[in-house]
């Protein structure tokens, strides 16, 4: 079932109107013109076509970085770029990867490019840097730190949720393929603290705040409370938390170094499979030529 639109009254910015932006009121007064905002992450999870026609014309679609992993064909929709600044910039400016990027979004739906930072080590790019695509800044430096776990520094889909929110746009806020997974494709890396943004964002769409495209499952520990009612479910949850938190952060970091470790291993093996001879190759049951078993 797709989204109902919203109204828009507004009126769709024009392309490229990222272009100079750097405060919050100027973000503002573009990303209202739209009825829904749609956080895109680089996820297995996201099917591109099957989450665009669940949406509105009206809608925007948001973008993180390497868009090319959730992308194979250009998208024509309304979009936003985000990428975030690291130590030495943009991972797609050093990289050499901008060109890379930008060729999926055609010119007449693209708004631009949004450059943030969210830790002072963090470096934000010169527009130019972007090879002439339509670039706005955003310096979100201490905007978790009074809440999010020490040691750790938020995701930028995470960050950019609680920003969305906190503008209190007219339009919905609408986070797409955040399951904080993992999978061969894509690493969850220790430096962020997925528990806690998970638990955070599913209190937000609770609240509602946020949409969790796909909604949000029935939490077990409610049924749990409902039956021993005795127990309060703040003691409940503060259980809980502890034992994920303490089973989590133990294993975040072993599981990160267990999937590098085996990625020669799965490369080489991959290569070897293409290499195997075809009468070595096991036919499926059924094909012709091949009895059936049973």
């Amino acid at each position: 079932m797709g989204v109902e639109a919203g109204n828009n009254e507004i009126g769709f910015p024009a392309a490229g109107a990222a272009t100079g932006l750097t405060t919050a009121d100027e973000w503002r007064s573009v990303l209202a013109a739209f009825s829904h905002i749609v956080l895109v992450a680089n996820s297995d999870a996201v099917d591109i076509g099957s989450l665009q026609q669940q949406f509105p014309s009206s809608a925007l679609f948001i973008f993180f970085n390497k868009v090319y992993k959730v992308l194979d064909r250009p998208f024509h929709g309304h979009s936003l770029l985000i990428s975030r600044g690291q130590p030495r910039g943009a991972n797609i400016v050093y990289r050499g990867e901008v060109g890379d990027v930008v060729k999926f979004f055609p010119k007449e739906y693209f708004l631009g490019i949004m450059n943030i930072r969210l830790g002072r080590e963090e470096k934000l790019n010169p527009a130019a840097d972007f090879q002439g695509a339509p670039t706005g800044h955003l310096d979100l430096v201490g905007f978790c730190s009074d809440f999010y776990t020490e040691g750790k520094t938020p995701t930028s889909g995470f960050a950019m949720a609680l920003w969305l929110s906190d503008l209190k746009l007219p339009g919905a806020i609408v986070l797409a393929g955040f399951s904080a997974k993992r999978s061969e494709k894509w690493r969850v890396v220790s430096v962020h603290d997925w528990t806690f943004e998970q638990t955070f964002l599913r209190l937000f769409a609770r609240l509602g705040k946020i949409v969790i495209h796909g909604g949000v499952s029935l939490n077990p520990y409610i049924r749990l409370a409902e039956r021993f009612c005795e127990v309060p479910p703040a003691e409940i949850a503060l259980a809980a938390a502890e034992v994920l938190t303490e089973r989590l952060g133990n294993t975040d970091a072993e599981v990160d170094k267990l999937i590098s470790l085996t990625n020669v291993i799965r490369s080489t093996d991959n290569f070897l499979r293409h290499l195997r001879p075809k009468f070595l190759k096991r036919k499926p049951k059924g094909t012709p030529g091949e009895p059936k078993e049973g």
